[in-house]
């Protein structure tokens, strides 16, 4: 048993101090593996709690994020600020975990749109040939939806009012921008690539619409509604685009909320419904229950999914499904966390209300 614990906190050593890498691979049996006093105690203690199953072992062994992995961009509906978070930040509560924040204002050139913000529901970023470098994506319960350089956040590619509740976008290569909006009921693409006001858009009619996401594989827009998964083909030019159906996929009581690509495997996308989270597979046009995690992952209240590079799942689920109940009651959608898995952690911001958690990964898929 001694042998065993002593292995598992070397383990833990060299994943949370990889200077001991080289002096643990210099010892013949992990188990003479002693170095310094101190690292040794904290890592037999930890690798006890492990062993005998304390939860808390999950939590610290995943303080340190991957070396690849991204960024995490949250919606906080209670700062009314788009927050970009370290996820290797052990407290989120720390000015230090917050690496950016952003919010529309007379400064930054969104004057006339201030009154169309409040309650933000999406923050994604992509890397664009087209305006020549990062964009992030923004939309807002209460109309907003625009385009912003990725930092700086200084000044408008793109914005409008396009009212229906917008809850996600997409930028496509050509630099149009594809919105849903739920209430609204529609997914558009506007030709942000003809202005940065331009309201000119194609529009398909889709119930409770709340996710989009491009193809470049493929060449189809992603998006989902109260019933359906759906996969658009996008027609016309830059200046006057057309929208058609080119694969649907019917799935009774769906309520879909979000639809991400799996890192990984381009062959498939998260899709959050009301009641579960599942993986669409393109190539059978089905969905799928049985991919690694999907126990612990797919539950109730899901808003949004999607995974890491290294493999970690990152989600938001509403502070009312979960049991017990969380800390958000600013509203009935809200968090004041963000739940990883594989390997699990929980990071809360006390005072939060999240809606969603988005990887700041550039790439489509």
């Amino acid at each position: 048993m001694k042998n065993k614990i002593v292995n598992k906190a070397v383990v833990f050593l060299q994943r949370v101090f990889p200077a001991m890498r080289q002096h643990a691979s210099d010892q013949p049996d992990p188990a003479r593996a002693w170095g310094t006093k101190q690292f040794i105690l904290l890592g037999v203690l930890l690798a006890a709690f492990s062993l005998l199953g304390i939860a808390g072992w999950s939590h610290v062994s995943a303080l340190n994020a991957a070396p690849n992995d991204y960024d995490i961009a949250v919606s906080d509906q209670a700062s009314k600020k788009i927050l970009v978070m370290d996820p290797a930040a052990s407290d989120w509560n720390s000015p230090s975990a917050v690496k950016w924040s952003w919010a529309p204002s007379g400064t930054n050139g969104f004057a006339e749109f201030t009154s169309f913000w409040g309650l933000p529901t999406e923050a994604r970023v992509r890397d664009s040939q087209f305006f020549g470098g990062k964009v992030m994506l923004v939309t807002d319960s209460r109309g907003l939806a625009a385009a912003i350089p990725y930092p700086a956040g200084n000044f408008k590619y793109w914005a409008a009012n396009v009212g229906g509740n917008p809850h996600a976008a997409e930028i496509l290569p050509n630099g149009n921008i594809a919105v849903a909006a739920s209430t609204g009921g529609w997914v558009r693409v506007y030709t942000s690539s003809q202005s940065c006001h331009s309201e000119v858009y194609a529009e398909y009619k889709l119930t409770s619409a709340h996710g989009v996401l491009w193809d470049p594989e493929k060449e189809i827009l992603w998006t989902l509604g109260n019933s359906a998964i759906v996969g658009l083909k996008v027609g016309g030019t830059a200046a006057a685009p057309t929208l058609q159906e080119h694969v649907r996929l019917n799935v009774s009581s769906l309520n879909g909320h979000d639809i991400q690509p799996v890192y990984g495997d381009t062959d498939r996308l998260w899709v959050a419904s009301g009641g579960k989270v599942y993986q669409y597979v393109k190539s059978t046009n089905s969905l799928d229950l049985t991919y690694s995690g999907a126990g612990s992952i797919s539950r109730d209240g899901v808003k949004a999914v999607g995974n890491q590079l290294s493999g970690q799942v990152v989600e938001t689920v509403t502070d009312t499904a979960k049991t017990p109940k969380g800390g958000c009651t600013l509203n009935t959608w809200c968090t004041d966390s963000v739940d990883m898995f594989m390997p699990d952690a929980i990071k809360t911001r006390t005072g939060a209300a999240f809606y969603k958690a988005r990887i700041m990964n550039p790439n489509y898929q």
